[in-house]
């Protein structure tokens, strides 16, 4: 599976932005997704995961409430829609997925990454 991130960008403390991952392949749908981030200086951190079929969804707690996770599997995407932005959100996001049904919280688990995609939020 091949994965790319798109829908970064900057935006003011507040605003809204939608990330995208488009997959290649034909078995996406038996792939949970997840997004993770990386801010400068700090370790990779989990954001949200969803299952194979999107009944499941799980968040961080930082994130719970104002970030929604999808998946499209006819069309071989995953997005994240992120609401009511702060500046502590700057990060590169990154998409990736995991063959197992349910999605883990832990990066390790995952076997394919797209390559990121920048969002800065400005104060």
């Amino acid at each position: 599976v091949q994965l790319q991130a798109s829908g970064g960008g900057l935006v003011q403390a507040g605003g809204s932005l939608r990330l995208s991952c488009a997959a290649s392949g034909r078995t996406f749908s038996t792939y949970s997704m997840g997004w993770f981030r990386k801010a400068p200086g700090k370790e990779r951190e989990f954001v949200a995961a969803i299952n194979w079929t999107g009944s499941t969804t799980f968040y961080a707690d930082s994130v719970k409430g104002r970030f929604t996770i999808s998946r499209d599997n006819a069309k071989n995407t995953v997005n994240l829609q992120m609401n009511s932005l702060k500046p502590e959100d700057t990060a590169v996001y990154y998409c990736a997925a995991d063959q197992s049904y349910s999605g883990s919280y832990y990066y390790k688990d995952y076997d394919y990454w797209g390559q990121g995609t920048l969002v800065t939020v400005s104060s």
